[in-house]
């Protein structure tokens, strides 16, 4: 059986590069893995969207068998203009919402029940210069053989 959360995230990644309000933003960068410097910094210029932790929760019902799977997307930006303050960082979460909230999303394996975003947030990030926004999107996966 396929893993779901990949499948999920797969899906997911591909809705966030096929939308024009994302990439007029960020172009191709969403990424499972940012590049990185030998000295473990970002290589690629902002902003840019990248894959955070996900969890999921198995849920057994007497005829099927399902999972509960939340995915982190982050939001990073930093420049001048509206990079400087948190407005483009705003502007893309809100681009992400559009491109995932509520969304029927195929996957290949599995039946997506249902996509729902569960929490935004904007962070503070140690270095002054970064805005760095959380979301947190919650599917509903039926698991099929």
């Amino acid at each position: 059986m396929a893993d779901a959360s990949f499948e999920l995230i797969k899906a997911m990644m591909d809705a966030l590069k096929a939308s024009s309000a994302v990439t007029a933003f960020v172009g191709n960068r969403v990424y499972d893995r940012v590049p990185e410097k030998q000295n473990g910094t970002p290589n690629v210029p902002f902003p840019y969207i990248s894959l955070g932790p996900d969890t999921m929760i198995p849920e057994t019902f007497d005829c099927f068998e399902a999972e509960e799977i939340t995915i982190q997307w982050d939001i990073w930006s930093s420049g001048n203009g509206e990079a400087y303050g948190t407005a483009q960082c705003r502007k893309i979460c809100d681009a992400v919402k559009r491109a995932l909230h509520n969304v029927e999303l195929s996957l290949p394996s599995h039946g997506l029940v249902s996509l729902s975003l569960e929490l935004r947030r904007i962070l503070d990030d140690p270095n002054p210069a970064i805005n760095h926004g959380v979301m947190q999107f919650t599917g509903q996966v039926d698991l099929l053989d």
